[in-house]
């Protein structure tokens, strides 16, 4: 089965109508993992800095449910659900300063602060805020585009679900990790750009959250999936690191474990530690027990954490679908 939509269905997942026409001449898909797989392509690779700009302003701001004109109605009310943690965490000293930070943040960059904020309470949102304050305005607009890329993944998901139940007519396929690579290769660029021009290393504000996180959508389902065991490993042995094939010279040491809460999002696997050991991880998901018909009794993801990095935020999501799954390194 292929499934195909309108521009103005493309528009309420993504602002940009740069992106919501090429969606529409990309089309028919034939599932939603082949929709994402195309939408980062688009986004990262066809879209310019206008069209970027414009889907940044069809957001409202964080802690006002009240969309802006140019928003459709589809999405002005996925952006009230999408912000309902928030807003039911929220004090009204909470929301004031909220909207002074979000003041000083478009007075610094000339767009909205932007967000995935699914799952996210408003002080968690606050924080983040503060932290990408600090950032270059060449480095913060990077970032605002990759969490518009998560709400536009999201969003797709919703608008999947609206049509008939498609768990049946998801197979296998092959992501490009186009986007990614080019999120990578860029970010490199700009941190060495960032410490060439002061001469130092750039400063790391403090953590607000664990330093590896997850979160797992279904996306047979067109929705966060809740209720996922994790579980969270560092590799220690003999041997440095782990080989393909070998079955001795170290083990998986536990780290922590959690599960999936309504928004999909697991709990805290580690510590909220400013340097994160570095090393070889392993994150694995009891997806047997969440689709005990599936394919995969359980998902393991394996990466690396260098001694570089220790700083840095690792965010291992994971769609995932009776037969096929997919995961990247977001933010």
């Amino acid at each position: 089965m292929e499934f195909s939509f309108d521009e103005k269905d493309f528009v309420s997942c993504c602002g940009s109508t740069k992106f919501a026409k090429d969606m529409v001449l990309a089309s028919p898909f034939s599932s939603l993992q082949h929709a994402v797989s195309v939408a980062r392509d688009v986004w990262f690779n066809n879209v310019d800095v206008n069209g970027w700009l414009q889907a940044f302003s069809a957001h409202p701001q964080i802690g006002n449910t009240h969309a802006p004109s140019v928003a459709s109605e589809a999405s002005a009310h996925w952006s009230k659900g999408e912000q309902s943690t928030a807003l039911s965490t929220a004090t009204g000293s909470s929301l004031q300063e909220l909207s002074q930070w979000n003041a000083r943040y478009r007075e610094k960059f000339g767009f909205v602060f932007l967000i995935c904020a699914s799952g996210r309470t408003t002080d968690e949102i606050l924080a983040e805020l503060k932290r990408r304050y600090t950032n270059r305005p060449i480095v913060e607009f990077e970032i605002a585009a990759q969490e518009q890329m998560k709400i536009t993944e999201l969003r797709l998901a919703k608008l999947f679900s609206s049509t008939e139940d498609i768990s049946s007519k998801i197979g296998n396929y092959s992501t490009a990790k186009k986007a990614e690579d080019r999120i990578s290769i860029i970010s490199s660029h700009v941190t060495a750009a960032s410490e060439s021009s002061s001469g130092k290393p750039i400063h790391h504000p403090a953590r607000t959250r664990p330093p590896i996180t997850t979160h797992v959508l279904d996306v047979s389902r067109g929705s966060p999936a809740a209720g996922i065991e994790v579980l969270l490993e560092l590799w220690r042995g003999v041997q440095p690191r782990p080989t393909f094939g070998a079955t001795d010279g170290g083990s998986w040491v536990f780290q922590g474990s959690s599960t999936t809460d309504q928004d999909g999002r697991s709990g805290q696997l580690l510590s909220i530690v400013e340097d994160v050991s570095p090393g070889i991880y392993r994150i694995s998901f009891n997806t047997g027990k969440y689709i005990p018909n599936g394919f995969f009794p359980y998902v393991s993801i394996v990466f690396e954490i260098k001694d570089s990095q220790k700083r840095e935020h690792f965010h291992v999501p994971l769609l995932l679908a009776p037969f096929s799954f997919s995961t990247y390194r977001g933010s």
